[in-house]
C-alpha cells in the first residue's frame, strides 16, 4: 500500500494519524483477467485504486462492445454518477489483465472523512481528477477526427496504445478495427 501512499500526498497533505484512519476503509484485491470491478446494473460502492495491471470501463449497445474508459497504474477508477448518487452503474468496468486494486468503500470511506478533513480533500481530489479525466476524453470525442482522436492519445497518454489491444483501441476511438488500421497505416506512409 506505499503506492497508494505516496499518490495520496501527491495529491494532498496527509497525515500518518489519517492514513491510519483510512485503512477501514481499503481492501487489497486480486482480480484476473476478464473479473469484473462492476457490473452493469449494479451501483458502484467502490473507488478502485489501480496498483498493477489495468482495467476498462465499457458498455454494449446492440451487441458491440464501446469502451469508454482505461485506467492503469495509480489511477482511480469508478462509475462516478453511480458513486455519487446510488444509481444503477450504466456500464461494467472489467479488468483486461490481472490486476490489483485497493478498494476504498464508499460507507467507510465516509466515515472515516467524518473524523478528518484530509481523508474528506481526499476524496474531493480523487473525484475531481476522475472528473477531469472524463470531460476530457468527451472533448475529445466531440471535438476531433477519429486520426486527431488517435494523435492525441500518442502525445498524451502513449501508455493506452502500449498496452491496448488493437480492437480494443478502435472501440475506444469509436471506428472498425480496419480504420483504425488504415488511419494508422496512412499515418506511417505520410
Amino acid at each position: 500500500m506505499n503506492n497508494l501512499l505516496k499518490y495520496i500526498r501527491s495529491l494532498t497533505d496527509f497525515s500518518d494519524q489519517s492514513w491510519e484512519l483510512l485503512q477501514g476503509a481499503l481492501t487489497k484485491k486480486e482480480f484476473k483477467k476478464n473479473d469484473y470491478l462492476l457490473n452493469e446494473g449494479q451501483v458502484c460502492n467502490s473507488l478502485f485504486y489501480i496498483e498493477r495491471g489495468y482495467c476498462k470501463s465499457y458498455y454494449v449497445i446492440d451487441g458491440a462492445i464501446k469502451n469508454t474508459g482505461f485506467f492503469f497504474e495509480n489511477d482511480i477508477a469508478t462509475n462516478i454518477s453511480s458513486f455519487g448518487n446510488g444509481q444503477k452503474s450504466t456500464y461494467a468496468i472489467v479488468a483486461c489483465e490481472p490486476l490489483t486494486a485497493i478498494v476504498f468503500d464508499k460507507d467507510n470511506l465516509f466515515q472515516a472523512s467524518k473524523q478528518s478533513s484530509e481523508i474528506e480533500a481526499l476524496g474531493r481530489n480523487c473525484i475531481r481528477l476522475f472528473a477531469i479525466k472524463q470531460e476530457e476524453f468527451s472533448t475529445l470525442f466531440n471535438l476531433y477526427s477519429a486520426q486527431e482522436r488517435l494523435e492525441y492519445l500518442e502525445s498524451n497518454h502513449p501508455e493506452i496504445l502500449q498496452r491496448v489491444s488493437l480492437t480494443q483501441l478502435a472501440s475506444f476511438l469509436g471506428v472498425a478495427r480496419e480504420t483504425l488500421s488504415r488511419i494508422r497505416k496512412r499515418r506511417v506512409l505520410t
